[in-house]
Parts: C-alpha cells; sequence; structure tokens
C-alpha cells in the first residue's frame, strides 16, 4: 500500500510545503497554498509507458543531428506563430479567456490538416458535442480522431494503438493520472500530467498541443511551472464584443516571440486575417472630424489602426477622461503636452478615447494619431483619410523618433496612403515613390501643416 500524505502547494508556481503559509517563500504571492493529499510511491497499478534508459553525457561536436522538416498544420498565422510549422516533438500550450475560441482554434486545426492523422482528446465535452462543433467548422474529419477521456494512462494507451502524427489535449486542468492522488486541476496533478506529456512527446516526436485556462488576472491556470515545461506559450487575446482575435506568442524555443496571429471569429469558425489593416481601418463615405490613422507595430508586424477621438465641453464641471484601447494615463499625458507645449486649452473638456476594432494599443508611435484625431475633434475639422501617423510625443512637446518606420511606410504606402507624417529625427528616412514623407520636430509644426487647408 502506498504511503500517502497531506502537503501545502503555492496555486501560483507550484512550491510545496509541510506546513500552511501565508506567504509563498518562493513567488512572494499570499494566500495561494492549498492542501492536497499526495503519495510517496507510484501507485502500483500505473502503467509505465516510457522507455527507463539511462542516458549518458555526449559531447557537443559528437552529438549526431539532422535537420528535421517542420509539420505544416495548413494554417498561416499558426504556422508562423510557431516559426515556421511544427516541430516533431515540441509540447504547445494555448490559454486564453473562456468562449475566447481556444477549442475552436484547436479542432480547426485538426479538421483543416488532413493529411496528418489527428488524436483530438476532449475531458470537457462528449464526442457528440465535438462532432457538432466539427460540422459547423465544416473540415475534413477523415484523418481526425477523437477521444472523450480524462485519465492520461487511456490516453496514452489509445496514442499507441493508433500512432498520431498530432495530437491535441482539451485541457490540461481535467486531466488526472494514477501517479498522483490528488483531484484533477489540482497543481499536483496539472504539474504531472504535464510531465508525462511532455515526455510521451519528446519519446515519440508526436507533437502535443495542449489547451489550458487562466485565472482571473490573465495568468494560466496551475503552478507557473507549466509554462516553464512546454516548449512554446501562446496567448489568445480578444473582447467578446468584437469579432478579432489576437494570438500572440510569449513563449517560443524554436521561433521569435514578437509575432502576433489575427483572426476573425465567424460562425464557420476563425478566419485567417492576411491584412489586418484593411479591417481595423472604416471606410467612410463623408470626411469625419476625430479620426485620424496610426501605422504600428505589434511585434514585428505592422499594420494600420484608426484612432478615433471625441472632444466636448465638460457638463459638470470636472472633466471627464476615457479610453478603450489605450492606457488613459498616457492620454493625460499627452493632453497636458497639448496644453502647455501647443495651447491648446483642454482642461476643462471631456475627451474620449477608441481604438478600432477593440485592439489594446501599447505601442508609443500612436502618440501622433491620438494627438491629432483628439485635436480634430476638437476644432471640428476632418483629417484627411489618406494621412498616416507614427511618431512618439515628448513632454517638451518634441516629435520623437519611433523604430522600424521603414515597415511602417511601407504599409501605408501599400494600401494607397498619401502623407505620412513622421520625426525628422530619424536617421536615414528612405526615399518612397507613392507616398509622401513628411518629417516635422514639434507638435505645433505638425498642427499647422496637418490644419492648414
Amino acid at each position: 500500500m502506498a504511503k500517502t500524505k497531506t502537503a501545502y502547494f503555492c496555486q501560483q508556481c507550484g512550491y510545496e510545503s509541510a506546513k500552511w503559509l501565508g506567504r509563498c517563500p518562493s513567488c512572494g504571492e499570499w494566500n495561494t497554498f492549498v492542501e492536497e493529499l499526495v503519495s510517496k510511491e507510484p501507485v502500483a497499478n500505473s502503467a509505465n509507458f516510457f522507455s527507463q534508459e539511462k542516458a549518458a553525457a555526449q559531447r557537443v561536436d559528437q552529438i549526431a543531428f539532422e535537420q528535421q522538416p517542420r509539420l505544416n498544420i495548413e494554417n498561416e498565422e499558426v504556422n508562423r506563430l510557431l516559426g515556421g510549422g511544427l516541430v516533431l516533438g515540441s509540447l504547445v500550450l494555448i490559454g486564453g479567456e473562456p468562449g475566447i475560441g481556444k477549442s475552436t482554434l484547436s479542432l480547426q486545426l485538426a479538421l483543416h490538416a488532413p493529411s496528418l492523422k489527428t488524436l483530438y482528446v476532449s475531458g470537457e465535452e462528449s464526442a457528440q458535442q465535438i462532432k457538432m462543433r466539427a460540422d459547423r467548422l465544416k473540415g475534413d474529419g477523415s484523418n481526425c480522431y477523437i477521444l472523450s477521456e480524462t485519465n492520461l494512462e487511456n490516453i496514452f494507451t489509445q496514442a499507441q494503438q493508433l500512432k498520431p502524427q498530432f495530437m491535441v489535449v482539451d485541457s490540461i486542468q481535467t486531466l488526472f493520472t494514477n501517479r498522483a492522488e490528488s483531484s484533477a486541476g489540482s497543481v499536483s496533478q496539472i504539474r504531472e500530467c504535464a510531465a508525462q506529456l511532455l515526455k510521451f512527446a519528446k519519446q515519440t516526436g508526436i507533437p502535443v498541443f495542449i489547451i489550458g485556462h487562466i485565472t482571473k488576472d490573465g495568468s494560466i491556470a496551475g503552478p507557473k511551472v507549466l509554462e516553464h515545461i512546454v516548449d512554446v506559450v501562446l496567448q489568445f487575446e480578444g473582447d467578446g464584443n468584437h469579432a478579432y482575435r489576437l494570438l500572440r506568442s510569449i513563449k517560443n524555443r524554436f521561433g521569435s516571440t514578437a509575432e502576433i496571429g489575427i483572426f476573425e471569429m465567424q460562425n464557420s469558425g476563425l478566419r485567417e486575417v492576411s491584412n489586418p489593416s484593411e479591417i481595423l481601418i472604416t471606410q467612410h463615405d463623408e470626411a469625419l472630424s476625430g479620426i485620424a490613422v496610426a501605422a504600428m507595430l505589434d511585434g514585428i508586424r505592422p499594420f494600420l489602426i484608426e484612432t478615433q477621438a471625441l472632444v466636448s465641453t465638460a457638463a459638470y464641471g470636472t472633466p471627464q477622461r476615457s479610453t478603450t484601447g489605450f492606457d488613459v494615463r498616457r492620454m493625460n499625458m499627452l493632453l497636458a503636452v497639448l496644453e502647455k507645449r501647443a495651447g491648446f486649452k483642454l482642461a476643462v473638456k471631456d475627451v474620449f478615447l477608441n481604438m478600432a476594432g477593440g485592439l489594446k494599443v501599447v505601442d508609443p508611435a500612436v502618440d501622433l494619431a491620438v494627438a491629432v484625431a483628439i485635436l480634430s475633434s476638437n476644432f471640428d475639422l476632418a483629417v484627411p483619410s489618406r494621412y498616416a501617423f507614427a511618431a512618439e510625443l515628448g513632454l517638451s512637446g518634441e516629435i520623437r523618433p519611433v523604430a522600424r518606420i521603414e515597415q511602417r511606410i511601407a504599409e501605408a504606402e501599400k494600401l494607397g496612403f498619401e502623407k505620412f507624417f513622421l520625426s525628422k529625427y530619424h536617421k536615414g528616412i528612405p526615399k518612397t515613390k507613392h507616398i509622401a514623407l513628411i518629417p516635422t520636430g514639434k507638435i505645433d509644426e505638425l498642427t499647422r501643416e496637418v490644419f492648414r487647408s
């Protein structure tokens, strides 16, 4: 009989303690310890699916290595995020809020890659429920196998019989293994299941795609060791009120973490958005005030986004400041710069700011477009729709240069913009054929240039 005992685990980082602690000595978080049953010895009926060969140390120049081709999962956005495809034997974790589309994306990957034999394991839905979603996604299910199971040993047994080329697990929090006696979703179960899945992927060469839930603060639920174990961590972001979703690479051992993928949620599943600039710029029948287009970067991907501002007289004496998709403190700083350095009286005005598409913008290059949109609404003068802006606004009113200006200009030129406003302090401003570059150094100079007509 296995010797059992109870121990306390930190839900944030997985630190184990013999007694309850108010503050975790490992990660410093408060009130994160929970009591769980642990087993000192492996359970007798727990099958061993992995070889027990002892590894020997090798010199680097003696290690045999062959470049292996990556698996193409027939999705350009995900392939690019992974660094060119799925690496054999890799463990990929995707997290996101409930209802954001994690299960839809995973099943869509399995259905839209009929050349790969795929095992889709679900611990949250029955096979009939997955079949209903598969019919809606309209993919090719001839090479996709569904398994509704939560016991990890049974999953490995099915995988050994089926020998898939790609495996999806939805989700890691629903799995349990006989090697740990606590309930599914506990720290010890998540840690043990993740370790077993990693060993399975490395020894069989089958890439495993696992889904993880997130906590209310946006981090992936379970111990932090889960994110350390896996090879790739993808975060699915988006607003339930908008159709667009962002898939962001947080960790990637086989590629860059500066990539993002953009999808549009439709009735038939997630559609890849190859040119996000076209969906983030609204086509207007007439010129409207309070709108300016910013050339921004998310990671290393450039696209244009529409900034919308509304400035009105404060009705109750205290002006309101409200933003959607932009830091309200940074907007307050830009308003102070416009008032102090350019002489625009905005202290008694209500200012509302919105980023089109429900995206959250952190690129400082959007500063210039935000300032122009605010002034446009304040003057009630429309900015020509073929103007684009990319620069950071300093506290002294100077227009500062931003990174990768060539990519921003190329994106605006590709979409047919006529003028591009940037900082005159850029070194080596590139020459263009179809778009006029307007370098400026101060916010008052920019204002005269934009609104002189």
